[in-house]
């Protein structure tokens, strides 16, 4: 007769390995829907720039009217993304995701179903709580993935943010050639619904909320801040830097800013953890995460309309807006096929060098820019070069925040970097604008941006990518979370992670 005990052996092993087939597929399917939310999200922020040019004579209505489309998104994104962060903490990062989504999609299908300016902007300004999407999606992976696979997770997550800027761009080039610019926001309010539907059913809540009251006060003051901060800023080139409403504006914000971070320190559950804000690594990543946002938005105001200028200009080819939205396309793909590639580097090499190593890719990409620009093939690989720098970047910069963060603060620690980021990006939108504008050559009756000014453009963005190697090279390899004497890997999650069943025979 047979012992019961052995027969039993080979069942429990494999309903084990069944138990994990199951844990690998629906990880898979949570880094799917997750990951599309966060490509409809950076889709969205992008596929407007194209066709602004075109808008004023569609809507009738004048050209400042339709720069509110960017700037409303902006304003709200600078607003929304911190807060939500931190409310991810509080009260849970999948419920906060599955509300900038839906706020993608609402403000998506309002935009598609109307041609009035003013709710066109209403519409745009929704969307802009989506760019939340992102930083909680990093959050709530770290804490669902299984745990060898969070840093892969992370670097596909951090990677959409260029993948749906340079999928936008060619995007919105076909649809301004072929059909009406509505069509644009009609894909993106599908998208988003999937997504959210797919959040919604497939998606577990993470744990570790941290409940509390929200700081109603703080909010109030880091909002009017950031607005008067992001506004002159996004606003610089029809204003004129010296407009007194640039200056009165910024004034405000250093002096609401300033009594925020007064008032973080007077009250015990604090919008911002401004102790945490002030460690090294944080501060370090954070100001790479600026010098990373404006060398991506540079890429993208100084490539498209690089190759669409005319012949004339000495640097163009005439290239019309699909095809100038084309040629930021391998950037986009080339992020998305070397996020595995960086979350290794992560795995072997820590954090701080594969953030500085794609910091020194970004600035070898814009000196090709500048040496190596007389065919459409070199501008691309040019700029190919500069999205593979930024996508090793980009993956490192969330497991740099997340490993120097105490657990119940990881979404707004990464809502206050994507912040940083995207005042990169704002930044390079003021810069980059007033460069160009400033530095003319003209034809017929038109007058474009010269080489000069692009190459001084492309210049800074290659010293601003050294300037972040140089300053990550200072964060040390290893984390303690705030917990002195524990070192863990860069590459580790920092919350419990669901991992591979074990079964005991005992």
């Amino acid at each position: 007769m047979s012992d019961p005990y052995e027969a039993e052996v080979p069942r429990v092993w494999l309903d084990a390995e069944i138990a994990a087939h199951t844990s690998r597929s629906r990880a898979n399917l949570e880094l799917v829907v997750v990951g599309l939310g966060a490509l409809v999200v950076s889709l969205a922020q992008s596929v407007l720039v194209p066709v602004l040019g075109i808008l004023p004579a569609k809507l009738h209505t004048s050209a400042g009217n339709v720069s509110w489309l960017l700037t409303s998104t902006l304003l709200v994104a600078a607003v929304s993304v911190p807060i939500m962060g931190r409310l991810g903490d509080m009260f849970g990062k999948r419920r906060m995701l599955l509300v900038a989504v839906g706020a993608l999609t609402v403000g998506s299908l309002i935009t598609a179903m109307t041609s009035n300016i003013a709710l066109l902007i209403v519409g745009r300004a929704i969307q802009g709580a989506s760019a939340a999407a992102i930083p909680l999606g990093i959050s709530l992976l770290a804490a669902l993935m299984p745990r060898e696979r969070v840093a892969s997770s992370i670097a596909l997550i951090s990677a959409m943010l260029g993948v749906g800027g340079s999928l936008g761009l060619p995007l919105a080039g076909f649809v301004a050639e072929n059909a009406d610019f509505h069509v644009l926001f009609w894909i993106t309010s599908a998208a988003g619904l999937v997504a959210f539907l797919g959040i919604l059913t497939i998606v577990p809540e993470s744990a570790g909320r941290v409940g509390g009251r929200v700081d109603l006060v703080g909010a109030v003051l880091l909002a009017a801040g950031l607005v008067c901060l992001m506004l002159p800023l996004a606003q610089s080139s029809a204003w004129g830097w010296s407009d007194p409403k640039v200056s009165i504006l910024l004034a405000s914000s250093a002096v609401l800013l300033a009594v925020f971070g007064w008032s973080q320190t007077r009250i015990r559950e604090p919008l911002v953890d401004l102790q945490a804000l002030r460690r090294k690594p944080i501060v370090a990543t954070n100001i790479a995460s600026i010098l990373f946002g404006f060398a991506l938005f540079a890429s993208f105001i100084g490539t498209a309309a690089y190759v669409e200028a005319p012949t004339e200009s000495g640097y163009g080819f005439g290239s019309s807006l699909l095809v100038g939205g084309l040629a930021m396309l391998p950037s986009g793909l080339a992020m998305l096929l070397l996020s595995p590639v960086a979350a290794r580097l992560i795995r072997l090499r820590g954090a701080p060098q594969t953030l500085a190593l794609g910091a020194a890719l970004v600035a070898v990409g814009w000196l090709l820019r500048i040496v190596w620009s007389g065919s459409l093939f070199e501008v691309i690989v040019g700029t190919t070069v500069v999205g593979m720098g930024t996508g090793v970047g980009y993956a490192a910069i969330p497991s740099m925040i997340n490993a120097h963060t105490p657990p119940t603060e990881i979404g707004a620690a990464n809502g206050l970097n994507s912040l940083f980021r995207s005042l990169g990006s704002t930044l390079a939108s003021a810069v980059g604008g007033s460069l160009l504008a400033a530095n003319t050559v003209i034809i017929g009756a038109f007058a474009v941006p010269s080489l000069a000014a692009y190459r001084e453009l492309f210049a800074i963005c290659a010293v601003a990518s050294l300037l972040a190697a140089v300053v990550v090279l200072l964060v040390p390899r290893h984390a303690t979370h705030g917990e002195p004497g524990s070192p863990v890997d860069l590459a580790e999650p920092t919350t419990p992670s669901r991992a591979t069943p074990v079964t005991s025979l005992d």
